[in-house]
């Protein structure tokens, strides 16, 4: 596996000028995301929190300031995000938590909404918007409610849990100002808009598209928020919002029905583990891809990163072709293993990651003919004063999720069940009370057993990509969380504007890396700086005397937060 000479400097190839040409414009890439702060390092010892919006961040503050643990500030932080990023993730989603205690013991919540139990005949395809995509049920209330009885039984948690919801109800109900996120991904769908059961009524007022900074209302989506904080988090699933949801998909032509609601649940599982360096990676089980980015950077961990130049392209290089490795196994196994065996242990073990890592050569790229999946997603990390520790992501999967808001509840149902397949074969077929392949994958990495490191990103097929960028700066190379964030990333496959399945690489990662790529044969596209579509990451950073530093992804809206 040796390192291949680095070509010199050059123009870039003309399909990555097209490709800067043709993207959608960067909401985030700007100098700074706040009008007078800008992006920041975060730090603290007393606790943190990070979130890609600052409401969002302060409510999990204020908790954290109130005496509230980590799970009580990463609910209020996720539901406030239900309402000031309404576009990446509400009540109609799901969500997934990796949480420690202050002696790193690691546990996982994944929130995955089943399909109906009788799911229709979709034909050739299952839709992607409106009430044929509204054919799982939603879990992120389900995680919010597991999560406060953990912390509640375990955790010693005395935050009332109607508490953790009052910001989120303040603000649908009196407003808060739509971030240029919000705004440009309405602006991109506009076109698709009139077509969306519900959608106008609740995200057009007047008629219109809000623009950035304009004061936004959902007071349908306060009284939703009301009645949970009110009856608890099974009132989403059994109580009159139930009834009211399930009206509200039946009078669409969704498949759901009550029933299907009353059966969604979080689980409880224990974390996925891979060794890395000196310390431990932890993620999520199938149907999630956690182990999927426990695979690249488990092939990763055998590589010498250290000796390749951070941001070159051989840095690039080895970890394009680990995602590659990892997907193929991916796609041919990930999917809900109470329906299919999910080989785990076997794409974990060290003897697949070794002949992996052997098959990776250093002078040419692997072909890649695999389909990009899309979706977005929100992260959130909470760490304590006591050390018990949050990872968590939530989601609607597609960028303003199925485009459905049900009846009079305010509440925008998810697309997660379009990425179900509708082939025999694979392991991802639709089936009724299945649950789909997820792309979400929040994850923490321990040392001495101990968390040191909280991250995850919106993103999709993006996740794994982002993520191993973001972990090796911060590992291998020592970087303090924004710089890590900050740094040019790379995503593999299509985008909304380049259908080729190339090797998208910020531009600002340099002509000279470009061109060399390029050599290697990696079918190169470019990107503009701090693009959206490299992903919104979050990271917080725990020393072991307890000393915190946090950042949120300087292409986003977000902020960490220190106490």
């Amino acid at each position: 596996m040796g390192t291949a000479a680095l070509a010199g400097s050059a123009v870039l190839p003309a399909s990555a000028a097209e490709a800067v040409a043709s993207s959608p414009p960067s909401v985030a890439a700007r100098s700074d995301t706040h009008p007078t702060i800008g992006p920041r390092l975060a730090q603290s010892s007393r606790g943190m929190v990070t979130s890609p919006h600052e409401l969002a961040s302060e409510a999990g503050l204020e908790v954290l300031r109130n005496g509230g643990n980590a799970l009580e500030a990463a609910i209020a932080i996720g539901a406030v995000l239900s309402v000031t990023y309404p576009h990446f993730t509400g009540l109609g989603g799901d969500a997934f938590m990796v949480i420690s205690d202050r002696d790193g013991n690691v546990r996982t919540l994944s929130g995955i909404g089943q399909a109906a139990a009788n799911v229709p005949a979709y034909g050739s395809a299952i839709p992607v918007r409106g009430p044929g995509a509204t054919l799982t049920t939603a879990a992120t209330v389900a995680i919010w409610d597991k999560a406060f009885d953990i912390s509640r039984t375990q955790w010693g948690g005395q935050q009332a849990w109607s508490s953790l919801f009052s910001r989120a109800t303040e603000y649908a109900a009196n407003g808060f100002p739509v971030t240029p996120s919000q705004h440009f991904w309405q602006t991109f769908r506009a076109g698709e808009l009139s077509g969306w059961e519900g959608f106008a009524s609740v995200f057009m007022p007047n008629g219109r598209i809000p623009q950035a900074g304009e004061r936004f209302y959902q007071p349908a989506l306060a009284r939703s928020l009301d009645r949970i904080a009110t009856h608890g988090g099974r009132e989403f699933y059994e109580g009159d919002l139930a009834g009211r949801i399930a009206a509200g998909l039946k009078q669409v032509g969704s498949p759901l029905r009550a029933d299907d609601l009353s059966r969604a649940q979080a689980r409880e599982e224990v974390p996925l583990r891979v060794a890395y360096r000196d310390g431990e990676l932890l993620g999520l089980r199938p149907p999630t891809q956690g182990v999927t980015t426990l695979e690249i950077m488990g092939i990763l961990d055998r590589f010498d990163l250290k000796s390749m130049p951070e941001g070159s392209a051989d840095y690039y290089h080895v970890l394009v072709e680990a995602v590659k490795l990892a997907f193929i196994d991916r796609n041919r196994y990930v999917a809900d293993p109470d329906f299919v065996d999910v080989p785990v242990d076997r794409l974990l073990a060290s003897a697949s990651l070794d002949a992996h890592a052997r098959s990776i050569r250093m002078d040419r790229a692997m072909p890649w003919p695999h389909v990009f999946k899309t979706g977005d997603t929100v992260y959130i990390g909470v760490a304590d004063a006591q050390g018990n520790c949050v990872s968590m992501l939530q989601t609607v999967y597609f960028d303003w999720g199925s485009g459905v808001v049900l009846g009079d509840t305010g509440v925008l149902w998810h697309n997660r069940g379009a990425s179900f397949s509708l082939d025999a074969s694979s392991p991802n077929v639709l089936r009724g009370g299945k649950r789909p392949f997820h792309t979400l994958n929040p994850g923490m990495y321990l040392k001495q057993g101990r968390p040191q490191l909280l991250y995850g990103t919106q993103g999709a097929d993006g996740q794994p990509q982002t993520l191993a960028a973001v972990l090796t700066r911060l590992i291998d190379y020592g970087m303090d969380p924004l710089t890590a964030l900050g740094r040019p990333r790379f995503l593999l496959g299509k985008t909304f504007s380049d259908s080729r399945d190339s090797l998208k690489l910020e531009q600002d990662a340099g002509a000279s890396v470009f061109t060399a790529l390029a050599a290697r044969g990696h079918e190169m596209s470019a990107l503009p700086p701090q693009s959206q579509l490299a992903g919104h990451p979050g990271a917080i950073r725990i020393g072991a005397q307890g000393q915190m530093s946090g950042a949120h992804d300087p292409r986003s809206d977000g902020r960490a937060l220190g106490l």
